[in-house]
């Protein structure tokens, strides 16, 4: 593991130069949340008091966007995708074939190194932008809520990295993946609910889409802090999020042991 979390010293070294720009993503990266805040926000006004949307009241709708903003800066993937496609095509995974490190571990590391870099960037500015919106702040359901809440953002985290990871194993068949990946960011964010609730579609397609591992990268971390997955249901929830984890890591170990053996690097 020394060598693992020499990885990790080292990315946050890395990416600690980035730091403007981590910073500048993170504030331009409040203008499409102030947009949806704002939007919602006119929604409910013209209501005049008739009700909850979709069972969510009109803090909650507010709350569930800022949450969104927390999670995504915890959890998201930050061109790790790209990076891995570009260390098969430009033969850089020769170094790693070599040597005993495993080149899922060392990614993982520096996803990880990523994440506390990039965190430490964008906390000043979120924490301001949600202190803006105070008033529509929600605690947790309760206190078994915010552990599983936790426990479910780390199954988050992973599950984007792994399927990320494995979607950047096409370059090894594929000079250009670029479409691939942003097909798959489009699903992601209609069907994970980055752009809105799972709740304010038909029953019959939420009960779907929760057979895939999409609403699992975002909206139910988020629905076990609302309350809105309890009980029984929270945890077969997060046993359905436990599964599709180790789903995407099996697929992306196959991904590159399937495209290893078709790998080939010349010179020194």
């Amino acid at each position: 593991m020394k060598k693992y979390l020499h990885v990790i010293n080292i990315g946050l070294q890395n990416n600690l130069q980035y730091r403007f720009n981590y910073l500048t993503r993170t504030l331009f990266g409040f203008i499409p949340l102030f947009a949806m805040l704002s939007l919602w926000r006119t929604i409910y006004s013209h209501r005049n008091g008739t009700g909850d949307a979709s069972g969510f009241s009109e803090a909650q709708m507010l709350f569930y966007y800022l949450l969104v903003a927390v999670v995504d800066v915890l959890t998201a993937v930050n061109e790790d995708d790209w990076q891995i496609a570009a260390d098969i095509r430009d033969g850089n995974i020769s170094q790693f074939l070599l040597k005993p490190v495993d080149y899922l571990w060392y990614r993982l590391s520096l996803f990880f190194a990523g994440r506390i870099a990039f965190i430490a960037m964008a906390v000043g500015p979120l924490a301001v932008f949600l202190y803006g919106f105070r008033g529509y702040w929600l605690w947790p359901a309760s206190a078994e809520a915010m552990a599983v809440f936790s426990l479910s953002l780390v199954l988050t985290a992973l599950l984007q990295f792994f399927i990320s990871y494995a979607m950047a194993m096409l370059a090894f068949w594929l000079l250009e993946i670029s479409t691939f990946i942003f097909i798959l960011f489009a699903f992601e964010y209609l069907a994970s609910g980055h752009l809105f609730p799972l709740d304010i579609l038909p029953p019959m397609l939420k009960q779907l889409l929760y057979l895939t591992p999409f609403p699992y990268q975002l909206y139910f971390p988020i629905s076990i802090y609302l309350g809105k997955a309890a009980g029984a249901e929270m945890w077969r929830g997060l046993a359905m999020q436990l599964f599709w984890v180790l789903v995407a890591y099996v697929f992306a170990r196959l991904m590159w042991r399937r495209g290893i053996r078709r790998y080939s690097a010349f010179g020194g």
